[in-house]
């Protein structure tokens, strides 16, 4: 595999760099304290735009298989996503009407953390999840769940052993694929001809307009605006008929599609983000340009806060091990000279050290035990939800440091 210079949706000749983060280890592939004296492989991470349907997207060097296979993020330890993906279910038995003749399919449904909230409502439900340790913690919750890749075969092994679904979920999980058409055909597939989509992803334009770019690394392939995601969608039959902007990953869409054969009223939200992407510029080459300086100076912003700290002798630790957290930390250089450790509520990541700078990781409780002076949040998305499981720090004077959209200090 070899990074593209070919758009991996439409095909057409890529030229122009959003921006380039260097080389970086693959995001969630922590290591294990024997492996502290081996060599790591990086990858570039350089992001491209494509001139044509504005597709932003980086090059595959590693396959789906190697990177999802085992898979160290768990939904189900932040209590707002969880509580976002209860919202979303109620939501949607009411508005699609669906009862316990429906089927409802996630793909990368992850440990459970959405389906399950279908549960109660006694609707079939079943999970698609590509890591088997994650699945399997799904299936614990009572989610029924396969392991299985999806594209447009393994969707008619699927709906020839389970049916179709009245309602497929693709929240977070369209980035994760360079097979992007195929993907895309495959949730085609999976549908009742009257039956919908729902599909939540990063919005561009906001990781554009705040300078976001640790949500890039490598199992993100590709980065999508409302304009480019119709494209995708519309080239596998499938035409979107609404588009909600939500708070998930520092903003959000999330969009409702259905059969083009069968199409139904565009909603006023969908035209209003239209007319505000237009106006953005999200389809005009140039305003990809004022990206890369703008991260430069946040990274260059977060540096100087961190450096005259520790001039100052102050102690300072970083909260949650994201997998964005771990771009944040090669790209601007951060290791153990800054932050003395980390800690992660997932006991999956204790004991391991982040990939390329080798901070270790602790549980959370080792923050009461050695009472630093700061914590570097790194899911800053959940600065508030993590401040608040935080608030014993304020008995030692602890203050909190939140590196982006802009690099602020807080009580």
């Amino acid at each position: 595999m070899a990074n593209q210079d070919k758009c991996r949706h439409c095909g057409a000749r890529i030229e122009q760099t959003l921006v380039d983060l260097g080389s970086s280890p693959l995001c969630n592939t922590l290591l294990s304290e024997d492996r502290l004296e081996a060599a790591e492989s990086f990858y570039p991470l350089h992001t491209r735009v494509c001139g044509n349907c504005f597709l932003v997207q980086v090059g595959e060097f590693v396959s789906p298989e190697e990177i999802f296979s085992e898979y160290s993020y768990f939904s189900s330890f932040s209590a707002s996503f969880v509580e976002h993906a209860r919202l979303f279910v109620e939501s949607a038995v009411d508005r699609f009407a669906l009862n316990p003749d429906s089927l409802v399919m996630e793909i990368a449904s992850n440990d459970g953390y959405l389906l399950q909230h279908f549960l109660p409502h006694d609707i079939p439900v079943l999970g698609i999840e590509p890591a088997e340790n994650v699945a399997e913690a799904a299936r614990e919750r009572g989610v029924r769940s396969v392991c299985r890749f999806l594209g447009s075969d393994s969707a008619l092994e699927l709906t020839a052993e389970y049916g179709h679904a009245d309602l497929v979920v693709a929240n977070n999980v369209i980035a994760h694929t360079p097979f992007l058409n195929d993907f895309v055909l495959g949730i085609s597939r999976l549908l009742k001809p009257d039956g919908v989509v729902s599909i939540e992803f990063p919005q561009l334009s906001r990781m554009l307009s705040d300078s976001l770019y640790d949500m890039i690394y490598h199992e993100h392939f590709s980065y999508f605006s409302l304009y480019s995601i119709e494209k995708v969608l519309a080239s596998q039959g499938l035409t979107v008929f609404d588009a909600e902007k939500i708070d998930t990953h520092g903003g959000s869409l999330r969009v409702s599609a259905c059969a083009s054969e069968r199409p139904r009223d565009p909603t006023e939200r969908l035209l209003e983000v239209r007319s505000e992407e237009s106006q953005d510029g999200i389809s005009v080459l140039e305003t990809y340009s004022h990206f890369r300086p703008r991260v430069e100076k946040t990274k260059r912003d977060l540096l100087r806060t961190l450096i005259s700290l520790r001039e100052q002798g102050k102690d300072i630790v970083g909260y949650g091990v994201p997998g964005k957290g771990n771009t944040l930390l090669n790209y601007c250089g951060i290791r153990s000279d800054f932050l003395t450790y980390m800690v992660d509520r997932n006991p999956y990541k204790q004991g391991k050290y982040t990939p390329g700078t080798r901070i270790p990781i602790f549980p959370v409780e080792k923050i009461a035990e050695t009472k630093p002076d700061f914590i570097l949040i790194m899911p800053w998305n959940l600065k508030d939800e993590i401040a608040e499981q935080l608030s014993y720090t304020r008995d030692w004077g602890c203050k909190f440091i939140v590196p982006l959209p802009n690099v602020e200090v807080i009580e």
